[in-house]
């Protein structure tokens, strides 16, 4: 069969669309491209919140519309979409063929046998089993991969559907951590970005403690990997230890994606958070002090219930004191079976949107500042190729996480190839970018 693969929603997902992809290429299936004609194309779905909904069911009727027109004969839809509405899916899309949950990733050569039959595939296996493992087709450039380390959260707060969806907590086995790791330096990358839902609470599950320090001590003994990049840690799971193995690492980014969701002590009681705003207000002032030049990235939600005029004013008060540098700001979304959805005390889905965008200004005048303060610095950047349209290159720096923060533009006297670390001189900013000029090393 020819399969085609789209995947959408968190890094995390991206990783399960690789696994399945090498299982349909192991088993003498042909890959092709989501433009391609094909047997079947399978379609990886975010079904988090609202918007990601949205976009996973437009994804859908498109792959209809491909399907009526005969470009393609099945379609397969797996992720969390799936697993939240499976049943329903079948009902209310019948161009929908099959569906494949969280926890029958590994299924996926099945399902395909199933549907060319002319069957209905419906694979849901336990959420809770131990992480798939297995080989992966990237689907990110060649220098940089995402190594996801666990699966599932244990933290349970009140507007998060995650548990119900990726189960709790596992830890991947560090011996098989690392050996992946190993593969992947082989095949030229240079970027590991460890994510997980929560990274903090590595080992926990398997060894009995925090491990994620041990972890990230091996990885930066692997040769070939340049930066290690931390996605997410959870505020109060960060440990002593883990605070000296960042700041003693070299190839450990100074880059720490932080969570915090909210700082109102009441918010944060209602939606189950652990901690407070005075913790948080310690804690990054702790990092700053031993981390050398750390960039904190955030996730905040606007319009949480129980986030009254005060609490609002609060939010905005300690971020502006705080002065994150990288934050996405998202309206609240009541999702169904989470406690916070049946909560009252919650403002109107425009006030949200209101809220939403006056904290988007407050984080933009934040980076705007911290771009002028590195206006004149040489930062080491990693080239992503030539932007044709603005005649420069364009990558992005240690501060730069890929599809959430901004990108470095920059001129060169010497060709430069993708996966390339480049110092480059900050000479200016536009739109959240910078703009620079290589200089000699």
């Amino acid at each position: 069969m020819k399969v085609s693969f789209i995947s959408l929603g968190c890094a995390k997902n991206l990783v399960n669309c690789e696994q399945m992809m090498a299982l349909v290429r192991d088993s003498g299936h042909t890959l092709c491209r989501e433009d391609a004609p094909a047997d079947v194309m399978v379609i990886n779905t975010c079904g988090f919140i609202d918007s990601a909904k949205s976009e996973a069911i437009d994804h859908i009727l498109r792959a209809a519309q491909l399907k009526a027109e005969g470009r393609i004969k099945k379609i397969l839809v797996t992720g969390c979409l799936s697993q939240r509405y499976g049943e329903q899916i079948l009902t209310e899309l019948p161009e929908v063929d099959g569906v494949l949950g969280c926890g029958s990733y590994v299924d996926i050569v099945d399902a395909l046998e199933e549907v060319a039959a002319g069957g209905t595939p419906r694979f849901f296996g336990s959420i809770d089993a131990p992480v798939d493992e297995g080989d992966r087709i990237l689907l990110t450039p060649e220098y940089t991969a995402y190594l996801r380390i666990a699966e599932g959260c244990d933290n349970h707060c009140a507007y998060c559907v995650i548990p119900s969806l990726r189960g709790k907590y596992r830890s991947r086995p560090m011996e098989n951590i690392l050996a992946e790791a190993e593969v992947l330096a082989r095949g030229g990358v240079k970027e590991l970005i460890v994510i997980a839902q929560d990274i903090t609470r590595y080992g926990i599950d398997l060894y009995g403690g925090h491990k994620l320090a041990e972890l990230l001590g091996k990885l930066c003994a692997i040769g070939g990997i340049h930066w290690i990049r931390l996605h997410y840690l959870y505020p109060d799971e960060i440990t002593e230890e883990l605070i000296d193995t960042v700041a003693r690492e070299e190839k450990i980014l100074p880059y720490l994606d932080i969570p915090i969701q909210h700082c109102s002590d009441k918010v944060l009681g209602k939606m189950n958070r652990r901690g407070d705003k005075a913790y948080l207000t310690e804690l990054f002032a702790k990092l700053r002090a031993r981390i050398p030049g750390l960039v904190l990235r955030t996730s905040i939600i606007a319009g949480l219930p129980y986030e009254d005029e005060a609490a609002f004013e609060e939010l905005c008060a300690f971020l502006r004191a705080e002065k994150i540098e990288r934050a996405g700001v998202f309206p609240y979304s009541p999702e169904e079976g989470t406690p916070a959805a049946e909560m009252g005390n919650r403002v109107s889905e425009e006030e949200a949107l209101r809220r939403t965008e006056l904290l988007v200004d407050i984080q933009s005048r934040i980076m705007d500042e911290f771009n002028e303060r590195w206006l004149g610095d040489t930062v080491e950047v990693l080239c992503e190729g030539f932007d044709g349209q603005a005649q420069m290159y364009v990558g992005r720096s240690w501060a730069d996480s890929p599809d959430v923060d901004g990108h470095v533009y920059f001129t060169a006297d010497a060709d430069i190839e993708p996966g390339a670390f480049v110092p480059v001189r900050i000479t200016g900013s536009m739109d959240g970018d910078m703009t620079g000029e290589a200089v000699e090393s």
